[in-house]
């Protein structure tokens, strides 16, 4: 499966995650939030740009990405937040991405496919 984005064929696979990550930029990212948000799924919002980022930025540091556990405790830190914030955001997080936050992320920031890695 591919992807075109300005021109430019972009390989994915058969679930449309890239096959490599480099090949992400802005442009790419808005042709997979489309096809995203054509494919029924809730519009995504300002937080939800800032979620696909940090994904981005977490890869970039770690060669992985973050689980569910380690994005909802990273955030509670860095507001200041308590187990049940930690839990009413995880569920808001389910709102957002119905099919899984944590592939829905890596998939929409142009990650390999989480599969076997993901943690609820």
């Amino acid at each position: 499966m591919s992807l075109t984005v300005n021109g430019k064929t972009i390989a994915t696979d058969e679930e449309g995650y890239l096959l490599n990550p480099d090949d992400w930029d802005e442009d790419v990212a808005k042709a997979l939030v489309c096809a995203y948000e054509e494919e029924g799924n809730p519009k995504i919002t300002a937080e939800g740009w800032a979620l696909i980022q940090y994904f981005r930025d977490y890869y970039e540091d770690h060669q992985v990405h973050p689980t569910m556990h380690k994005m909802l405790r990273e955030r509670a830190k860095k507001e200041g937040k308590d187990f049940h914030e930690e839990e009413a955001f995880r569920d808001y997080l389910y709102q957002l991405f119905p099919k899984g936050p944590v592939p829905t992320l890596c998939k929409l920031a142009g990650l390999p496919n989480p599969k076997e890695e993901i943690e609820t």
